[in-house]
């Protein structure tokens, strides 16, 4: 295949490399997986509305994000088992979005710690599911003590979605070897030379000898969540966390209030991909909803560059982008991951020139429409 020029063309690559369970994985969301497809057709009904003869010679893409500036208004979003796809997958990521300027999230369930990940430098944010309030309580000191910017608390899993496609190949932590899995492996071969010979894939923020109940253990071995959270324990995450807090899940303008009120620097408004609750709403299709109750960011459906520019005109402050960027990773490590960055980016730009805007921080409700 020739130089990939979009996202889709990474995805492409993403595809023909990994075993169908592994990249089934990184492609599927929950039940009959709408919730991925409102995700992306909700962008196709936005229209940008040009504005003519403005001096769009020279652009910038950049953005503040929680105080900062970022070279673009995305972060490299928060995303699990990193490792399936690229030999330490998280290093990648996280190289790939310190090079390119912007923040970069690291999942508790990365396969690399938050100590090694800080270690690359550039801007680290921790995203916590609450599995074990022993274990998250460690992890929140850890991500502190490592210098993590800001805390993502995820919200939206207090089970685990129904994702057929997954329960369908058998994938799961462990990996389990079934004649089909092994099949499967066998004909991805560049795949399985680097991952395989990289070491089984392990939970590494979770599989540490402080969290030393049974309990935390078995809920590590499990991953189940805490479906006990609640506000109460958001007040008190709060008062604990020294820095920038983002609350993630979030679907309700209500519930975004309250974020607000208990003292969240930020929501992201999202489904989780379309991995959790099929029928929730594409975040792209509330945003306007959430507009002067605090910053928002979003997730779910980014495709092209074009699509942050819309979601900035809708009153987005930045958004968090999870496939795209791994289908780069998948197809090419941190060399794929630094790609798919880039296509965004430049597509921010080419796009910002022609609606006539030459800053993305200047971006409004006036350069969007609706079909």
């Amino acid at each position: 295949m020739a130089e990939p020029i979009s996202i889709a063309d990474l995805r492409r690559l993403a595809r023909r490399r990994l075993p169908r369970m592994v990249f089934d994985y990184l492609e599927g969301g929950a039940e009959d997986e709408g919730g991925i497809v409102r995700n992306v057709e909700a962008f196709r009904k936005i229209r940008l509305m040009p504005h003519r003869l403005v001096d769009v010679s020279e652009r910038s893409t950049a953005v503040e994000l929680l105080g900062k500036k970022a070279a673009a208004p995305i972060v490299v979003g928060p995303t699990g088992l990193n490792g399936a796809f690229w030999p330490n997958g998280d290093i990648a990521l996280a190289r790939a979005a310190a090079k390119a300027g912007v923040p970069f999230a690291l999942s508790t369930a990365s396969n690399a710690t938050i100590e090694n990940v800080a270690a690359v430098g550039g801007r680290l944010w921790f995203q916590l599911y609450v599995v074990h309030r022993e274990l998250a309580a460690n992890l929140v000191r850890r991500a502190s003590q490592a210098g993590c910017e800001a805390l993502i608390l995820t919200v939206d899993v207090p089970v685990n979605g129904k994702r057929e496609r997954d329960l369908r190949n058998g994938f799961q932590m462990p990996l389990r070897y079934s004649p089909r899995t092994i099949f499967d492996i066998l004909t991805h071969p560049r795949w399985a030379s680097g991952i395989l010979a990289s070491g089984a894939l392990k939970l590494a923020n979770l599989a540490t000898t402080t969290a030393s109940s049974l309990d935390a253990q078995t809920a590590l071995l499990r991953r189940e969540m805490d479906a006990s959270f609640c506000w109460d324990d958001l007040a008190r995450l709060r008062d604990v966390w020294p820095r920038r807090l983002i609350v993630k899940g979030i679907c309700a303008p209500h519930d975004a209030a309250r974020c607000f009120e208990i003292g969240a620097d930020a929501v992201v408004v999202s489904n989780h991909g379309g991995r959790q609750l099929d029928d929730a709403p594409a975040p792209i299709s509330i945003l306007e909803s959430f507009q002067g109750l605090g910053p928002v960011l979003i997730d779910g459906g980014i495709r092209r560059g074009s699509d942050i520019v819309k979601a900035l005109a809708s009153g987005a402050h930045g958004v968090l982008v999870g496939r795209s960027i791994l289908y780069g990773l998948a197809a090419r490590g941190e060399t794929g991951a630094t790609k798919a960055i880039s296509i965004l980016v430049e597509e921010i730009d080419r796009t910002l020139a022609l609606v006539g805007c030459p800053d993305a921080s200047r971006l409004s409700s006036a350069f969007v429409g609706h079909d």
